[in-house]
């Protein structure tokens, strides 16, 4: 990671050189269970974001995610008692598109890297496995554009730290480190970024679209997971710290990521002084804390947990390297959104009935 990615062109495109050459397989005989399993699970769960999420429901322009005013990096300074309530509700409006922009952004770059995985990893089974999740992020492309563009009716570019991450992942030859920065890096920070919103939101179309993204995601973590796991063993020392260099880059420009700078800006605040106000607030470092304790296991488990990367996640994190069980975790993913969609199917079944019912009603009016 040695220069930021050039600006995308005044069409609105950003073209990064392929690094990697395509592989074929030829050996079509089943390949590693547990892949294939997750291949199977992947077909299992595709869906329609148009009949599975309810587009009906209101969100407030004013309020978009419900979130508590303390999670705003500029409550409690002097900046937000200078906005009036007008001015607050534009603010939250433009964290809330500044938020889910960077969500869009980083769900096309999965999209890519999954294509780009099919393309150049050398076992069949990932291949398969790679083309479900290629389908997966075009749905979330979809979902988070859909939600900015009728829900917020504003956007912000993709982030300088996203696009060199995107840049170096997509330029490296490698065929493993699609899977490094994109599964591992990316999508461990948005399923973290995804669940405190999903949580701590009292709206519910954005709780909804959060769970069922994170649904799919679960699945693209664990696939990056399998495939390095294997792969990681088979290194050298040297090829290893090459890696280890990678996520703990890689770590800080996504925490750079998350600072929302830009936004204040746009609200008056100096730049050095929009830095330092991020770089204090009490809920954005706990909001990072969180966000690190996703990759950190899965860091771990895949064997790049040298001392070097844990000094790394410990400055991250402000000290606390939280010890989560990451598969616990994608267990309480997958049933929050089961449990969406069984309240509603029973609305749907109790509003089926009760028209059967006012139908058996009228009919019998008129027979008397």
């Amino acid at each position: 990671m040695t220069s930021p990615a050039p600006p995308p062109s005044a069409a609105g495109h950003w073209t990064v050189p392929a690094g990697a050459a395509s592989t074929f397989s030829w050996e079509y005989d089943d390949g590693r269970e547990r892949l294939l399993a997750l291949y199977q699970r992947g077909k299992d769960r595709q869906w329609d974001a148009v009949r599975r999420i309810d587009w009906r429901l209101d969100v407030d322009p004013d309020d978009p995610l419900g979130t508590p005013d303390e999670a705003l990096p500029l409550h409690g300074t002097p900046y937000w008692e200078r906005l009036g309530p007008e001015r607050r509700g534009e603010l939250r409006r433009h964290f809330a598109a500044w938020q889910f922009s960077q969500f869009l952004h980083g769900e096309q770059g999965a999209m890519i890297c999954a294509a780009r995985i099919v393309e150049t990893t050398p076992g069949l089974d990932a291949k398969f496995f790679a083309a479900t999740q290629t389908m997966d992020e075009a749905r979330h492309v979809e979902i988070f554009s859909r939600f900015l563009r009728e829900k917020i009716g504003l956007s912000y570019p993709v982030g300088d730290s996203l696009r060199t991450l995107l840049d170096d992942t997509l330029r490296d030859s490698r065929w493993d480190m699609p899977y490094l920065g994109m599964q591992v890096l990316v999508e461990g920070l948005a399923l973290a970024a995804f669940g405190l919103l999903r949580d701590t939101t009292r709206q519910p179309l954005p709780r909804h679209l959060l769970a069922y993204v994170m649904q799919d995601e679960a699945r693209h973590v664990a696939f990056g997971r399998m495939a390095l796991r294997d792969h990681y063993r088979g290194l050298s020392a040297g090829e290893l710290a090459e890696r280890e260099e990678f996520v703990i880059e890689g770590c800080h420009l996504m925490r750079n990521r998350l600072r929302g700078t830009e936004v204040l800006e746009n609200f008056g605040v100096p730049r050095a002084a929009a830095v330092r106000i991020t770089e204090e607030s009490g809920g954005l470092r706990a909001f990072r804390r969180a966000l690190f304790s996703r990759i950190a296991p899965c860091v771990r488990d895949i064997g790049l947990w040298s001392p070097e990367v844990r000094e790394a996640f410990a400055e991250l994190c402000d000290g606390d390297v939280r010890e989560s069980d990451l598969d616990r975790l994608m267990r309480q993913d997958d049933e929050i959104a089961e449990a969406l969609d069984a309240r509603r199917f029973a609305a749907e079944e109790a509003a089926r009935a009760a028209e059967i019912t006012e139908m058996i009603a009228l009919g019998e009016d008129t027979d008397r």
